[in-house]
């Protein structure tokens, strides 16, 4: 089960957040995987980079940050915390859609979790390439 939770004002309508988790769904399915629990936590940028600090000793801002709890490899499971101001501040920066670039985030947790990586050169591009493949899906 896919579930949202936000810490602060929810900028997008109930109708949105389930076309985001039948989606995200989907895309689970399309890479061979199946939904377990999948926890969203949306919060702003300061309770993000106390996560960053206490997790992984990073003292910078970030989009996101994910935590695998999933026991088999065939379902994902994990918590995935947003922080919606970086959402905004880059929906902004690269002249996007809000939800569009919230869905990107989302999207790109999942990939997180399914075991994608975005560390070295090759993996942004793959990673990047993937989350434009499940956009795309979106109805």
């Amino acid at each position: 089960m896919i579930s949202i939770n936000f810490l602060l004002d929810n900028p997008f309508s109930k109708i949105q957040e389930l076309q985001i988790k039948k989606w995200l769904q989907e895309s689970i399915h399309h890479e061979g995987r199946k939904p377990g629990d999948i926890t969203y936590v949306i919060c702003d940028d300061e309770y993000l980079l106390q996560i960053n600090l206490d997790f992984l000793q990073h003292d910078f801002y970030t989009d996101i940050i994910t935590f695998s709890n999933a026991n088999h490899p065939e379902i994902i499971s994990g918590e995935i915390y947003v922080s919606l101001s970086r959402v905004i501040e880059n929906a902004i920066m690269h002249q996007v859609d809000l939800f569009d670039e919230f869905c990107r985030v989302c999207i790109h947790g999942i990939l997180h979790l399914i075991g994608y990586d975005d560390h070295a050169h090759d993996d942004i591009i793959e990673m990047r390439g993937k989350e434009d493949y499940y956009l795309n899906l979106r109805p």
